[in-house]
């Protein structure tokens, strides 16, 4: 894909994936990693946020992580950057939860946001620091 190039995902993606309670990925679907661009190999063990996009404002993160750290549910709109420097948008529910081992773990399911959605939060962001 083209440097900056959008992909939009299809009405019925569902992009999952999991970090352990440092952020670092150790599950992702087949459909997260063709989206992302990136090998299943490249992702796993590799910071979430390999997929941050600059435009993300570090606000929208620090809520996130408060958040979820607190042991609650976070709904929000993310854009993220593909491995060739593309971007996508995605409507992203992150759930804490206890693995077997009773490790710290949060699991990511992301969908397709409605184009009204991307242009609100496109304003709001430039807004944020």
């Amino acid at each position: 894909m083209a440097k900056g190039k959008e992909t939009v995902l299809t009405e019925d993606a569902f992009l999952v994936s999991e970090t352990d309670e440092k952020g670092n990925i150790i599950f992702a679907n087949d459909e997260f990693c063709k989206i992302a661009e990136y090998e299943k190999s490249e992702l796993l063990g590799s910071p979430h946020n390999i997929i941050r996009h600059k435009d993300m404002p570090r606000a929208a993160f620090k809520d996130l992580w408060d958040t979820i750290k607190s042991g609650v549910m976070w709904q929000g709109y993310v854009k993220n950057q593909t491995k060739s420097a593309g971007f996508y948008w995605v409507y992203a529910t992150v759930y804490p939860y206890k693995n077997d081992k009773k490790e710290q773990c949060y699991i990511s399911i992301r969908r397709k946001p409605s184009t009204e959605d991307i242009e609100k939060h496109e304003i709001l962001y430039k807004t944020m620091n």
